[in-house]
């Protein structure tokens, strides 16, 4: 299904530049499900094609995925159409319930899951992707890095960490978990982040200071092999109302080159009620940091070094129609002129009152 250009001329921004964007239409309809919640983007390079994981817990539709069609190229983003929808399975072939529907007695990979990222294997063309889990007072379903076949079929999860499993007094934070994911070293490693600290590492980010993530670097084979603290930004306002909901952490992540094992970018989420959005994208390096993969609390770790980070760029600054939740981020095609492309989209929440928003950014 084809849908309306909104076409944004290219506005130099430092050395970040806006190509054009596009709008999805609220609550579009694509073979029987609702598209919405699109909270990652990853090309496909078998398809030309890009996929996105749907943030909807089974609650609208099952827990699944898209592909669609659109161009990225210097006169900036065409028209988008979706061309496929998949509902991800459990090992038993059925699809994921929705948490009102859950059974804690079944084993936890047929427990409910909170989809956010889905990165392309670029050895076997499978789907690997993360989920959050649940932390409330009745259930504990720990997060997974989960593969899936190109038609949704479980394949297999992949190991986390003790630490990162949910228990009453640590592990991860309720929807702080495993948010960023990528492929790195030709693809030989898994890559994921938590968007939120842990129980254990301290307190949660606010309006006086940030806080250390953990960046978990893993064998596509399974085994761990290291991992890194990430210094995210503290909450950049105070909530109007004083006390209203406020966060901020990793929301996506991205090798910043296919064959180096150390670089990545992080694409960083804040959300303040009553303020709004900022997103921030920032180059980071492991070079140098310390391997915390057995401190048990970064709260009470002395000497520990984080990865070094820099800004890329503020979605605020690049000429965007409205700055939303912006939740995925990819690498596009390398323009004539040099640079390179990143395209980018947002998660709408399923709310009439925030939108899906396909975008693509050139860096020089």
């Amino acid at each position: 299904m084809a849908l309306s250009l909104s076409s944004v001329p290219a506005e130099a921004a430092g050395k970040v530049r806006l190509l054009g964007e596009q709008i999805v239409p609220n609550a579009l309809q694509f073979q029987g499900t609702t598209v919405g919640g699109l909270s990652s983007i990853d090309f496909d390079a078998r398809t030309g094609e890009y996929v996105f994981i749907a943030d909807d817990r089974s609650a609208i539709n099952p827990a699944r995925f898209y592909s669609a069609k659109f161009q990225v190229g210097a006169e900036g983003v065409s028209p988008v159409t979706f061309t496929g929808t998949h509902p991800f399975l459990r090992p038993d072939g059925k699809t994921y319930p929705p948490l009102a529907q859950n059974d804690p007695k079944l084993p936890q990979n047929e427990q409910t899951v909170d989809p956010e990222e889905l990165r392309v294997d670029p050895w076997t063309g499978h789907y690997f992707w993360s989920q959050e889990g649940e932390r409330n007072a009745t259930t504990l379903i720990d997060p997974s890095v989960r593969e899936a076949r190109r038609d949704g079929e479980y394949v297999r999860d992949l190991p986390i960490l003790p630490s990162e499993k949910m228990t009453t007094t640590a592990g991860p934070r309720q929807n702080l978990v495993l948010e960023g994911l990528t492929f790195a070293a030709c693809g030989s490693l898994v890559v994921s982040s938590n968007e939120g600290p842990l129980l254990q590492d301290g307190p949660d980010a606010n309006t006086e200071h940030g806080a250390l993530d953990r960046i978990t670097v893993q064998s596509r084979f399974g085994p761990v092999l290291a991992q890194y603290a990430y210094p995210e930004e503290k909450v950049f306002a105070s909530p109007n109302p004083a006390g209203a909901f406020a966060t901020t952490g990793i929301s996506s992540l991205l090798a910043a080159d296919p064959l180096d094992p150390t670089k990545f970018l992080a694409l960083e989420r804040s959300f303040v009620t009553g303020v709004g959005n900022k997103i921030r994208i920032f180059e980071f390096d492991t070079k140098g940091a310390t391997n915390v993969l057995n401190v048990a609390s970064l709260a009470d770790a002395k000497s520990v070094k984080p990865v070094k980070k820099r800004l890329i760029a503020d979605l605020a600054d690049v000429g965007l129609s409205t700055v939303d939740n912006v939740e995925g981020i990819t690498w596009g095609p390398r323009l004539r002129t040099g640079e390179r492309t990143l395209v980018l989209v947002s998660d709408n929440n399923f709310s009439a009152t925030q939108v899906t928003q396909i975008f693509a950014l050139a860096l020089r």
